[in-house]
């Protein structure tokens, strides 16, 4: 554990921090990591010297077997992960100026506590272009990280920097946002963003593949992993949401429940073929995800035109899936949800690249405008529920070209 000097603090300040890193947006709807914080914290100030093993937190919080193989199974690093992640973006966004800073350094499960010196610097709002002294986490992440982000991380913290340095100017919301995400940041709940995470089988040190449940009796299921697209999708939805000034409540998709349905407006990130959730609810009617019945694409993940029009192709297939993904189809639509007062937005590809490209389209201005004047809308009441087609260029694994194929509204 890691003090600074000149600061009188306790064991209790330290829990009270724990406490408010739990109540944050940050944490808040995720049990697992709240309880993974709450036990680390409990281990790192009550049993210092300890060293605390993998073991032990998979069967005592994770609510793994006795019969737990750290070798075998990476929940506990994916979890500490995340949890790292989510430690960051809490000080980056909600606590930059908390004394007390709590960070899970990588390849361990000690947490340090740092404290920062009281000054009167930290009350003063910096002038512009002058940098601020107060100590910052490392390795500072959003919403969701992974490696291959680190050009959008950077532009992410160097907004982030932008923002405390301008003493908390916000730029305006684009008129766009304000008419196509309005149901969803006017209602009284927080909306939900579900993202897809298919069922593996495998190790990620030796290679994984998707469950097959004819084959794969008996193995060891990892439900834990999501795509490149979902994660960077999530990511721009989140940063939308910020300017609208609207949290946003995230969850995977294994994790969905109908009350979730019933209660809540509801973004799903992700195709019915990993994110299973849009199986139960209500979903697309025009444009539907179905695999190759037959013919040299059998078996592979499309998209069906139920009612084509004049020229237009029954079914919409990318890349061969044996090869390096350079298109894709994607659909983003907007359908009542179970309650009639709630709505729910799917944006989904056949690959996570489509995925990916559908919740660009509906987060970036230009394109967004695009989309809100086909539909001929001009006001907020004027969007009704709709489902629309994209065609996506795909270059070294990266969405480069999003155009719309098609728009239909729907009744309701």
């Amino acid at each position: 554990m890691s003090l600074t000097h000149g600061y009188d603090v306790g064991r209790d300040q330290f829990f009270q921090q724990v406490d408010r890193l739990i109540n944050s947006h940050s944490l808040h709807s995720s049990e697992s990591l709240c309880k993974l914080l709450r036990y680390l914290a409990e281990r790192s100030l009550d049993h210092r010297g300890v060293p605390v093993k993998e073991y032990q937190i998979a069967t005592e919080v994770l609510g793994r077997p006795s019969g737990f193989d750290p070798q075998n199974d990476s929940t506990v690093r994916v979890q500490a992960g995340r949890l790292r992640v989510k430690l960051e973006e809490y000080y980056s966004h909600e606590g930059p100026d908390d004394p007390i800073v709590i960070e899970l350094p990588k390849g361990s499960y000690a947490l340090t506590f740092h404290v920062r010196p009281a000054t009167p610097r930290l009350m003063e709002a910096p002038r512009l272009g002058e940098r601020k002294t107060l100590r910052q986490p490392s390795n500072r992440g959003w919403a969701t990280a992974v490696v291959v982000l680190s050009v959008l991380l950077v532009g992410a913290v160097l907004l982030a920097i932008r923002g405390r340095t301008q003493a908390g100017a916000k730029p305006p919301v684009p008129p766009v946002y304000q008419l196509f995400w309005n149901r969803f940041v006017a209602g009284p709940q927080q909306p939900w963003v579900i993202f897809s995470n298919g069922s593996f089988v495998g190790r990620p040190e030796t290679g994984m593949r998707y469950f097959n449940s004819s084959a794969d009796s008996g193995a060891l299921i990892l439900d834990h992993y999501t795509g490149v697209g979902e994660v960077l999708a999530v990511h721009q939805l989140d940063r939308v949401f910020v300017l609208l000034n609207q949290p946003l409540r995230v969850k995977r998709g294994s994790l969905f429940s109908l009350d979730d349905a019933k209660n809540n407006d509801l973004i799903f990130v992700g195709s019915p073929a990993e994110n299973l959730t849009l199986l139960d609810i209500p979903g697309t009617q025009e444009f539907v995800f179905q695999r190759v019945a037959s013919g040299p694409r059998k078996g592979d993940l499309g998209v069906i035109d139920m009612h084509p029009q004049p020229g237009e192709p029954a079914i919409f297939l990318g890349s061969i899936p044996s090869q390096p993904t350079s298109e894709d189809y994607a659909v983003i639509a907007l359908v009542p949800g179970i309650d009639p007062a709630r709505s729910f937005l799917i944006l989904a590809g056949t690959t996570t690249f489509g995925t990916q490209a559908a919740a660009e389209y509906v987060c970036r201005q230009d394109s967004l405008a695009e989309l809100l004047r086909r539909l001929g809308v001009s006001k907020a009441t004027d969007l009704k529920p709709f489902e629309a087609l994209l065609h996506v260029k795909v270059a070294h694994g990266v969405p480069v070209i999003t155009d719309l194929v098609s728009v239909r509204k729907r009744a309701g």
